[in-house]
């Protein structure tokens, strides 16, 4: 049941919300799909949610071949361990998680969301109408 929930929100929503805005995207838009550092490397107890956003790198980058007659763009953004209330909060109210999480990163510290939106918006600007089937890690360095 916690699996075909995983499942749809992470995997199928993805799919099946992009189907649908597909035609209401311009030509010359941008599709920008939202991974994880787990996709990258392997955390015990995450396997089924990380294989999700694996499938969402592999989706973005058949996007990005599958649209290019629309000069549509598609690139995935992977955060770290982002101090939210995903997972519980556990990296935003857990100090010894956060502690954890900022020895495994190479800026020393969680990220937060505000590390996270200005990516997703240079992504967005056309500035960056070059860049397409992209994986870009916004982690600080995390497991590196």
């Amino acid at each position: 049941e916690e699996f075909d929930m995983l499942m749809n929100i992470h995997l199928k929503g993805v799919f099946f919300l992009t189907q649908a805005l597909l035609p209401l995207i311009n030509d010359s838009g941008r599709i920008i799909n939202v991974s994880s550092g787990l996709a990258r490397f392997s955390v015990p107890g995450s396997s089924a949610y990380a294989m999700m956003k694996g499938g969402v790198e592999v989706f973005t980058r058949y996007l990005a071949k599958e649209l290019a007659g629309r000069r549509i763009t598609a690139n995935t953004v992977a955060p770290g361990a982002i101090a939210t209330d995903f997972n519980g909060g556990h990296v935003r109210d857990d100090a010894e998680i956060n502690r954890v999480v900022a020895g495994m990163t190479a800026l020393g510290r969680a990220g937060v969301a505000d590390d996270v939106g200005p990516m997703i918006a240079s992504l967005l600007s056309d500035d960056n109408r070059w860049v397409n089937a992209q994986r870009i890690e916004v982690s600080g360095g995390m497991n590196i």
